[in-house]
């Protein structure tokens, strides 16, 4: 692709043509070549007080709400209220991506999420103790969050060249998932000593830098040539019209569909906890349990050196849901605890090979002009994903056990994943 197109200032030539090839751990090792480029540096900085910052909040929440009301049937009803608006406003939040300058809508909804973390402070600063008023903000905070990511992660095309898409998507998703991993803790440690209201407060001041970082970016309007278009209705439907007629895109989004909704067990890491893995002490279990997928996808991006060599981007993503269904159905049969997070870690890896090569295909199989929607379904896909799989494996637990429903997804996520890549080659023929 021509960057020169897309940024006010110069970019690095592609060093996969011009870098010497790396040997001996380097192979290994995480490639940080896109963070020579200026504008991606910025950017990928900014994703690191966004992931930290956002669980920061992602803890508090559910912690106010459970304390004003004692309940934690209403905390999975917060989560869902801010399910809906996440979904609606990813899905045009793509459109408007494609149809504005993509740092110039960052810049809004960055400050937006900001603003929405200081009234969080606020309300609980001043000790106003209403689920209703968390239950709105969480709803508004999720809005400008889907607006956010589509924008977010098609720049990532305009910023490096096409041959690190691979090492640029492995840098953003381990930092993400580093988050997910230390936010948490983080969190944990700070609520004992300073409160609620200053968790949300640290999360509002830090996403200040985020948005300086984002100030810093080159501009990112629609490429010359690109047709004038608003972002409505009928945008939002040519952005699945391009999905089903490109065929590598569809089934990009499928696999991750068939690995998340099939074999994706959370909802039943407590009952686990309690029953399978209680000798070790419940808390102990549900802990390593929650932390063990994380961890492994940190630990595959730290190894992805090896991902900007790879070039059948298809065949990459089939092999990793593959793997994915085959360490949870791992996981399913072990009655060890450390095996099963052993197991969950090697999920955490495939997820991670997944998640950086489907990302790969989404950036390069698509064209600018319809990056923003892409990246607005993909947002969708991997916000509901995992909420469907809840209500899967709740269901099939109680009725099979939750160790026979562990084990059933993950072979089922292997049978549907082999057959529709015989059935559909265009996946697995793939390549850049």
């Amino acid at each position: 692709m021509d960057t020169s197109e897309s940024s006010t200032e110069p970019q690095s030539p592609d060093p996969v043509a011009v870098d010497p090839p790396r040997r001996g751990w380097r192979r290994w090792a995480m490639d940080t070549r896109p963070l020579r480029i200026p504008a991606y540096r910025r950017l990928w900085s900014s994703t690191i007080v966004t992931a930290v910052g956002s669980q920061l909040t992602a803890v508090a929440v559910p912690k106010q709400i459970y304390d004003i009301t004692g309940s934690s049937a209403w905390v999975g009803a917060a989560s869902l209220a801010g399910l809906l608006p996440l979904i609606v406003f990813a899905l045009w939040g793509g459109a408007v991506a494609d149809s504005m300058d993509r740092r110039k809508l960052l810049l809004i909804t960055n400050t937006g999420i900001a603003v929405t973390s200081l009234l969080f402070w606020l309300q609980a600063v001043t000790g106003l103790e209403s689920v209703a008023v968390l239950m709105v903000l969480l709803a508004i905070q999720q809005a400008f969050w889907g607006l956010n990511a589509p924008a977010r992660n098609a720049s990532i095309a305009r910023l490096v060249p096409e041959g690190q898409l691979p090492a640029a998507n492995a840098l953003g998703s381990t930092v993400m998932q580093t988050g997910q991993v230390v936010g948490p803790l983080l969190a944990g440690a700070l609520i004992p000593v300073i409160g609620l209201p200053e968790l949300y407060l640290i999360d509002a001041l830090a996403l200040c830098v985020t948005v300086w970082a984002v100030y810093r970016l080159p501009s990112l309007p629609p490429l010359a040539g690109t047709a004038t278009r608003r972002a409505g209705v009928r945008e939002i439907a040519e952005g699945f019209r391009y999905i089903s007629l490109h065929k590598v895109l569809l089934l990009s989004f499928l696999a991750d569909i068939i690995a998340m909704v099939f074999g994706m067990p959370r909802a039943l890491f407590p009952q686990l906890a309690a029953e399978t893995y209680g000798s070790y002490g419940e808390g102990l279990a549900l802990g390593l349990l929650f932390a063990s997928i994380p961890i492994g996808a940190v630990l595959g991006g730290l190894f992805s050196g090896t991902f900007s060599r790879a070039r059948r981007h298809g065949v990459m993503v089939i092999g990793a849901v593959v793997a994915w269904g085959l360490a949870i159905t791992g996981f399913g049969l072990s009655g060890n605890l450390w095996v099963a997070a052993a197991c969950l870690a090697v999920a955490g890896v495939a997820d991670m090979v997944s998640m950086v090569f489907r990302g790969a295909i989404l950036l390069s199989a698509a064209t600018d002009e319809m990056r923003g929607r892409m990246q607005g379904v993909f947002t969708v896909v991997v916000a509901g994903g995992p909420r469907l799989a809840d209500v899967l494996h709740g269901t099939a637990g109680s009725a099979f056990g939750p160790r026979a429903a562990v084990a059933g997804g993950g072979l089922l996520v292997v049978a549907v994943m082999l057959a529709l890549a015989a059935a559909v080659p265009a996946l697995r023929r793939y390549r850049v």
